[in-house]
């Protein structure tokens, strides 16, 4: 394919789609083919400059800082609808340019709008309140107003869902959004901004960048007009962000995934939890934050299910992610192959045995690796250690309900938890236990709009959808009014 014939995606910023003011161009990478299909610009610091200095004009603006929150609710609304409307196009796009299921990314994609949707219907539901104060003649409220700029940093993985998580809260509290969107895959954020623009927000209300980290990620990070951080992205990269944040005090959020535990107990339903340790691995060809790639299951039912896995393996159809017959695509770059293949190595050394996969199929040209499935020998195995990013799954056999607990929290991360018991009593027991910020039980991978999301330990802190996300958005202003006719009382005759 020549460069003439491949796509290319402007940066938008203030309300307009521009090149990058250094004009470097970097090349989108098919992971199904391992070639250049599309070409994007790459914002430089001045273009971070007039995209936060836009955003902070924009909530002086009338045009935004005095819009209705109702009005601000139906640009959220139009904005959802827009979405569901381009699903289909939005969704095939991301599959082109990270590898997901385009299955998965449509699906997605569509339900994305009804985030957006949730927080519009919460815009003009943000409330303050009056105090009882302890002195007369003294009316004092509180007020929860917009906390200002925000920097919204997404990762190339489920960049629709994870960008309507930062995005919906911030403007339905009346913020001003800096996007910017990873440098792999950006195509899909870049799109977005399409929709934006057509939804009718102010200029400067959002922008949408992409680049690296020098050029954009840490200008905008450490940005003094920034006011609010929420990122979403690995550990390491998150140690920077809150480095750079002590240079504006910006109030952060981190989602930083995790390496999280399935429980599989004696009494479960076989076919449910083999089923939910697919979801939780090979979905989304395990390039999920959440992915339970730790499959802890007790021993009287471990053959059961390990023989189950293996067979299961072996009829995934892994292939085209725009086939809607298969079951995985590829990864979406060629160092997660490398990583995993290094980590496997290192596994086999420990004593681990590779029940299932474990290869690159040989048929298929792009990033793609087969559904694995390893037997670890200790909890100290490297594939239980390492968050893969792939399609690995692990397994640990246990024999009391102790041991589970312990080996589940047995990691510096605390995202997502799995649990697979008929006993009621037990999922609440060992779920208040498990110290992870989500816990599904006899299911796997459900989100909601509703339902706040977020983790414990080194997986970040903050919570994104729900209610109090909103509120992570708005800062509290508190005002006094003197309801008497009389003077102020003078301030050095003490009564």
């Amino acid at each position: 394919m020549s460069t003439i014939e491949r796509p290319h995606y402007p940066l938008y910023i203030d309300g307009e789609f521009c090149e990058g003011s250094g004009a470097e161009i970097a090349e989108s990478i098919d992971p199904a083919t391992a070639y250049t299909w599309a070409t994007f610009a790459c914002a430089a610091p001045v273009d971070v400059e007039r995209a936060v200095a836009a955003a902070r004009r924009s909530l002086d603006d009338p045009a935004w800082r005095d819009i209705s929150p109702t009005a601000r609710g139906k640009l959220l609304y139009r904005l959802a609808d827009l979405i569901e409307q381009n699903a289909e196009a939005l969704g095939r796009l991301e599959t082109r340019d990270s590898g997901k299921l385009a299955t998965e990314t449509v699906a997605q994609t569509g339900y994305v709008a009804d985030y957006y949707r949730y927080f519009a219907g919460l815009a003009d539901k943000i409330e303050g309140a009056v105090l009882p104060i302890d002195k007369p003649d003294l009316l004092v409220f509180t007020q929860r107003v917009p906390i200002g700029v925000v920097a919204a940093v997404v990762p190339w993985n489920a960049q629709m869902f994870l960008t309507a998580t930062k995005l919906g809260p911030a403007l339905a509290a009346g913020c001003a959004v800096v996007l910017k969107a990873s440098e792999q895959a950006p195509a899909p954020m870049l799109e977005f901004a399409r929709l934006i623009h057509e939804a009718g927000f102010p200029a400067g209300v959002v922008s949408v960048i992409t680049g690296d980290a020098p050029q954009c990620s840490i200008p905008l990070t450490q940005h003094a007009d920034v006011d609010r951080i929420a990122f979403t992205g690995g550990p390491d990269t998150a140690r920077h962000v809150v480095r750079n944040s002590a240079e504006n005090f910006a109030h952060v959020s981190l989602e930083l995934g995790g390496k999280s535990p399935i429980l599989v107990f004696d009494d479960a339903n076989a076919e449910s939890a083999v089923n939910g340790l697919i979801a939780g691995n090979w979905g989304a060809s395990g390039q999920s934050c959440v992915a339970g790639s730790r499959a802890l299951i007790q021993r009287g039912i471990y053959s059961r299910i390990v023989d189950a896995l293996v067979a299961r393996a072996r009829d995934v159809r892994v292939g085209d992610p725009q086939d809607p017959s298969s079951h995985m695509g590829p990864l979406c770059t060629q160092a997660q192959v490398d990583l995993i293949r290094r980590t496997l190595d290192t596994s086999l050394a420990q004593g681990a045995k590779v029940l299932a996969g474990g290869q690159q199929p040989d048929a298929l040209q792009g990033h793609y690796f087969q559904p694995t499935v390893v037997e670890c020998a200790s909890p100290d195995t490297l594939t239980m250690k390492t968050e893969l990013f792939g399609p690995v799954m692990s397994l640990l056999p246990f024999d009391t309900e102790e041991e589970a607990i312990a080996l589940a929290n047995d990691s510096e991360f605390g995202l997502g938890s799995g649990i697979f018991t008929k006993n009621l009593a037990r999922a609440h027991r060992v779920s208040r236990r498990l110290r992870a910020g989500i816990c599904w039980v006899n299911t796997y991978r459900a989100i909601s709009p509703i339902a706040p999301f977020g983790g414990f330990n080194q997986s970040g802190y903050g919570r994104e959808a729900g209610l109090e996300s909103v509120l992570d958005y708005t800062r509290t202003r508190t005002t006094w009014i003197n309801t008497s006719d009389q003077p102020m009382a003078n301030p050095f005759v003490m009564r």
